[in-house]
């Protein structure tokens, strides 16, 4: 067994040890579906329906909703420390790399003045812990420092109070958003062993298999992930982001079927929520773009066709907001590249100015023999590109240059200009869910190679996207093609027999 793996078991089995020394507490239930906790406090009877709620919503990242609750529990007792402690907490994106520091400040000011003030007047030393470590999280200094010392405060919390699982939970979340936003593969397992007792004690607990997820969601770890994602679509049906957070641990695993279910589900709740408000569905969500990404490694083009049509309507409607349009040109990208119908890239279009829109329409324009207008685009990518440039802008100007070159003859130099785009990929940090670079540059060298008549090439660039991408329906075609090429009988088999399993339902 790989000895990564083996480590990784030996600290969950430390975790799961510790956990034999809580006692499971006895849960309490809201009327909404989010899970259960006991975060036993001070606040009045009256007020701990909307507290526990606005907990619970904190743990699955609903960060508005949570606020309201919170706020609702400080207007039935407005002394109640840690229901400004729960509102300040929203306003804390760690693992979004987010956080409105005026906005929590000023949620714990209507407590008391100033820390000092909070912890004094705090009833019990407990309460005061969590409120000391919340003035540290936005305290002095910058995030990165701030972030480092509040994941000390709630070790200590942790480890002063052992029964309190709430602080155990969120020193795991803490530990997570001690990295600013980089995964850090020891860290993350670090989280996981802080998680894993919790949701030992507490099966039902929303905020254990959310970072359990969050700590495993890449291909190599993502099968220790597997049982907190199955468990978290039952434990909090009535949260967006539980549904959708499963589908970290599908995607790295390349189980298309159940990305498709479980964001089919986050979309449908958060529409549901939208619709209360009065606000239009989210075509062009977070939720809708991994569902449409689905449906493409499924092979289901008929709804993929229909997602990407209902989210382009939206952007040409003008009443798009700018996230929305950040997923358009994502979905766009996918749907051009990994249909390769290039005519897309011009059915879909809008009036957009972003480097990723800009790429796609050349590429695509390239790939149906419209030189010209490749050129241009790239010309117009290279004037707007700032300095030093940006990772991800300059793998999509090398795989448009080599696109180029390989149209010119230039085979040699399309495959340098690839394998730099591709070589920039590997040196990234990990990036969870579909592909970060809108052209996998691996799976572009492997097409390259294809093209050039160097099929064993091919076959190494296929099998580094697929290690990156696992199970990408585009890469398992290139693997497939390439061995056919190569004469490669035993990598024809399993590529042949990996895409029949996305085909008929199994993966």
């Amino acid at each position: 067994m790989n000895r990564r793996i083996l480590a990784i078991f030996a600290v969950l089995l430390s975790g799961a040890a510790a956990a034999a020394s809580i006692a499971p507490d006895r849960p309490v239930m809201q009327e909404r579906r989010l899970g259960s906790i006991d975060f036993r406090n001070s606040g009045s009877a009256e007020a701990q329906a909307p507290f526990t709620e606005g907990v619970l919503l904190l743990h699955s990242f609903e960060f508005e909703d949570a606020a309201s609750a919170f706020r609702r529990a400080q207007a039935i007792d407005r002394e109640f420390a840690l229901a400004y402690w729960g509102e300040a907490m929203t306003y804390n994106h760690p693992l979004w790399r987010e956080q409105d520091r005026d906005a929590a400040l000023a949620a714990l000011a209507r407590y008391a003045p100033t820390p000092e003030a909070r912890r004094a007047k705090a009833p019990t030393e407990r309460e005061a812990g969590y409120l000391t470590a919340i003035d540290v999280l936005y305290g002095e200094g910058t995030k990165t420092e701030r972030d480092l010392a509040y994941m000390a405060e709630m070790e200590r919390l942790a480890t002063r109070y052992p029964d309190d699982l709430e602080a155990r939970a969120f020193h795991a979340l803490a530990i997570l958003g001690s990295t600013d936003g980089e995964r850090d593969f020891a860290t993350y397992m670090r989280a996981a062993a802080a998680a894993q007792p919790v949701f030992d004690a507490q099966p039902n607990h929303p905020g254990a298999v959310h970072y359990i997820i969050h700590s495993f969601d890449d291909p190599i770890h993502a099968p220790l992930g597997l049982e907190a994602a199955r468990a978290y679509s039952e434990i909090a049906p009535d949260a967006g982001h539980a549904q959708h957070m499963t589908s970290h641990i599908f995607v790295a695993l390349g189980m298309w079927d159940d990305v498709v279910a479980a964001n089919i589900r986050a979309r449908d709740v958060q529409n549901a929520g939208r619709a209360e408000i009065g606000h239009h569905a989210n075509a062009c969500g977070h939720y809708t773009s991994w569902l449409h990404y689905g449906w493409l490694m499924r092979g289901d083009l008929e709804d993929a066709e229909r997602g990407m049509s209902e989210c382009h309507a939206l952007v040409a409607s003008g009443e798009a907001s700018a996230p929305e349009v950040g997923y358009f040109v994502a979905m766009r990208a996918r749907h051009v590249f990994d249909t390769q119908d290039w005519g897309a890239a011009q059915r879909f279009s809008a009036d957009v100015d972003r480097p990723g829109y800009d790429f796609v329409s050349g590429l695509a324009a390239l790939r149906r023999g419209d030189r010209e207008t490749a050129t241009a685009v790239l010309r117009s990518m290279r004037a707007g590109a700032g300095s030093p440039l940006e990772p991800r802008s300059r793998i999509m100007l090398l795989e448009l240059e080599a696109l180029l070159a390989l149209e010119e003859g230039e085979g040699a130099q399309a495959l340098a200009k690839a394998e730099e785009a591709a070589d920039i990929e590997s040196g990234l940090p990990f990036e969870f869910g579909p592909p970060a670079s809108l052209k996998p540059p691996h799976e572009l060298l492997g097409e390259i190679a294809l093209e050039l008549g160097e099929p064993e090439a091919a076959l190494h660039a296929f099998r580094n996207a697929l290690e990156l991408t696992p199970e990408r329906r585009t890469s398992l075609e290139g693997l497939l093609a390439a061995a056919r090429a190569a004469d490669r009988t035993a990598v024809e088999h399993d590529a042949l027999a990996r895409l029949a399993r996305i085909g008929s339902g199994s993966n």
